[in-house]
């Protein structure tokens, strides 16, 4: 299990290595090497089909176990912990992926970063414009809609 912050493409996903259950001891160049192939995962899939596909089945998997989740909490299971895309303050983005615990009626409480590693906390620091840029662009296009 590893946390994932921030947004949705290149630098603004953030895989929170330093908190992966279980623990595990990476070296740096392990550790950026690991995060850039996760930022760029699905870029990576299309370039192994050759541009003849993309990475849905990933994706769809996702959001299946996701799904699965919301329904186990709509169900009254408690105690369920995911990481998602919400309206947020515990960065200076308006939204923000983070773990966040489900309950019946959606999200119950939205989790802070944790402790985050050096290298974590400058990646976090480094997708602020991107991340915010994106979101101000799908701000705008709803809003002229």
């Amino acid at each position: 299990d590893v946390p994932v912050l921030g947004g949705h493409a290149g630098i603004t996903i953030l895989p929170v290595l330093s908190q992966a259950t279980p623990k595990v001891d990476l070296s740096p160049a392990e550790i950026d090497a690991l995060t850039k192939r996760i930022q760029d995962g699905g870029t990576e899939v299309v370039a192994a089909k050759a541009g003849k596909g993309s990475a849905t089945l990933s994706m769809a998997y996702a959001g299946a176990l996701f799904g699965d989740a919301c329904l186990r909490a709509k169900n009254g299971e408690a105690g369920i912990v995911e990481c998602t895309y919400v309206e947020s303050t515990i960065t200076e983005s308006p939204f923000f992926a983070s773990k966040v615990t489900l309950g019946k009626d959606g999200v119950q409480a939205i989790h802070p970063t944790g402790q985050l590693s050096a290298y974590e906390q400058e990646a976090l620091a480094a997708m602020m414009p991107e991340l915010k840029e994106s979101i101000q662009k799908g701000v705008d296009f709803v809003k002229n809609m």
